[in-house]
């Protein structure tokens, strides 16, 4: 070929820099699938980390804001005993916040939601509806949960 000169030292950098290369690519392609199976696990460790810290402080707020009427365990005072099986079995979270955030009508529950004049953020009642969750495993069966269990 004229023009052109082979230039060793260039060929060998080269040839050094594609092996590096396909290396790295080797080892992302052993790495990638090992992620796919140890992720899932840290992200399921995360989410319940998150749960019971939101649990930790929804305890707080239940206390200051809500035990004076569902009890500070929950079974209910002057207002309906949240901390049964049957109410956690049909409200979901969305269903739960919407009840803290603006009120159920014709009931002394009223909207806590700073959007709708209460004292509380969204992510506060996103702590209460995760402590009020956190009973979920040990509640008691109470086909009455709805009846204050005083007047």
């Amino acid at each position: 070929m004229a023009g052109f000169t082979r230039d060793p030292e260039l060929e060998a950098s080269t040839n050094r820099w594609m092996r590096a290369g396909v290396v790295l690519l080797a080892g992302l392609v052993v790495a990638f699938p090992l992620y796919r199976v140890w992720e899932p696990g840290n992200r399921e460790s995360a989410r319940e980390a998150q749960r019971a810290s939101l649990a930790q402080q929804g305890a707080e707020i239940w206390t200051l804001n809500c035990a004076g009427c569902h009890g500070g365990n929950g079974a209910g005072v002057d207002a309906p005993a949240l901390n049964s099986q049957q109410f956690l079995r049909v409200a979901n979270d969305d269903q739960m916040r919407l009840f803290v955030s603006v009120g159920v009508p014709g009931t002394d529950m009223s909207a806590f939601s700073q959007d709708f004049g209460g004292p509380l953020t969204t992510e506060q009642i996103r702590a209460v509806v995760a402590f009020v969750r956190s009973w979920e495993p040990d509640a008691p069966d109470r086909p009455d949960w709805r009846a204050p269990t005083t007047g």
